[in-house]
């Protein structure tokens, strides 16, 4: 069992939740093709359904709450495993998180059950090309038409674009200045002024895509919450998941650990083997504290919200945390692999690739700083 499920954070249900997926990636991720991402992507959210794990990351029942210690353990083991497999489940998550929290009884049983068994992909559709940290800035609209909304603009940097049946999308709709004119609603994919302008590719490769809007039509019964309550909506759907990317962070640097050790103790060099260097094992001390403290402020926060508390700043503090502490553990890893640590496909690698996007979605490192500085100030 993985030491660190002994802490008082988790209940009995939580460590069985653990065992029984590491048990499950073990079967079933161990050989994911990555010829055709689109494909894999779709796949792996099917398998993912059927095998019952999305439901821990959608509340299909209004009051029911979702369990951050489960989300972040499912997406610690499932990043240690596969990367894709991680964003398969925490965009079926993030993509629905705003359904969950303020949709309608119809709205909920139209899309939930479908996110939930994998029937359906989700998307979250926030970011546009001059407005990503600064949320308050997008410019994407939607026109009150009667019945209606009619939406025009740009929408970038979309997770599962291109893929996704259906989008949360968040509009300037107008009622005041700012954050406070936002309004959210759900776009299903096959909308007519609703368009895949371009496919984007990165490093680490996943399903990704700006979207154009051009006299897109959407029902208001399409809307999520009240007119102009969007941005609390996005913000709060980004809250139940920012700690679930520190954990997706934890289990990318536990894997790269993991191959460092592997690595260190049977490469053979000047006689001895790369561990009995005492430099590298001074390097792997310090990946072994990085990994731990990063699991502690995790699981902190996500311990203080199913408590119901506030983590604005713990989150923040555990993203921040857990992110840049990967790259550093990755990069390690690399290093001690030496040239076999930068061979495409080498694990270590496709690590190195996996991590870098972390430090920038969902609220970049230098966000998280200006999140914890100014929740430090206002007790000053």
């Amino acid at each position: 069992m993985a030491a660190h499920l002994d802490w008082p954070f988790f209940e009995p249900r939580h460590v069985a939740l653990e065992r029984d997926l590491a048990r499950w990636c073990a079967e079933h991720l161990a050989d994911v093709p990555h010829d055709d991402v689109d494909a894999t992507c779709r796949r792996l959210v099917k398998q993912l359904g059927d095998a019952g794990w999305l439901r821990h990351a959608i509340a299909e029942k209004p009051g029911d709450a979702i369990d951050t210690r489960a989300i972040c353990l499912l997406r610690e083991t499932l990043a240690r495993h596969h990367g894709l497999a991680d964003f398969a489940f925490a965009m079926q998550g993030l993509g629905s998180g705003a359904i969950s929290l303020d949709g309608t009884a119809a709205q909920r049983e139209r899309y939930l059950p479908r996110v939930a068994r994998g029937d359906a992909i989700a998307a979250f559709a926030l970011s546009e090309p001059e407005a990503g940290s600064d949320v308050a800035a997008l410019a994407c609209a939607a026109r009150d038409d009667g019945d209606a909304y009619v939406i025009d603009g740009e929408k970038t940097w979309i997770s599962n674009g291109g893929i996704a049946d259906f989008y949360v999308l968040f509009v300037r709709t107008g009622e005041a200045p700012g954050a406070r004119g936002i309004t959210a609603l759900i776009v299903d994919a096959d909308t007519p002024g609703l368009q895949v302008a371009e496919r984007i590719d990165l490093i680490a490769p996943h399903p990704l895509a700006r979207l154009r809007f051009s006299g897109c039509r959407v029902p208001k019964t399409q809307r999520l919450g009240d007119a102009g309550q969007g941005f609390k909506l996005a913000m709060r759907t980004l809250d139940i998941f920012r700690t679930s990317v520190a954990a997706a962070a934890l289990g990318f640097a536990r894997r790269a650990l993991d191959e460092a050790l592997q690595r260190a103790t049977t490469r053979r060099m000047f006689g001895q083997t790369l561990a009995d260097f005492q430099i590298t094992q001074a390097k792997l001390a310090q990946m072994a504290t990085t990994v731990d403290s990063a699991a502690l402020l995790t699981y902190r926060a996500a311990w203080q919200r199913d408590q119901g508390r506030n983590v604005t700043r713990e989150a923040a503090m555990a993203k921040l945390a857990a992110t840049e502490g990967a790259q550093q553990v990755i990069d390690a890893a690399v290093q001690l692999w030496g040239g076999a640590g930068v061979v495409s496909g080498n694990t270590v690698e496709t690590l190195y690739r996996e991590i870098r996007a972390l430090r920038i979605y969902e609220g970049a490192t230098e966000v998280q700083q200006l999140i914890i500085a100014r929740e430090l100030l206002k007790g000053a």
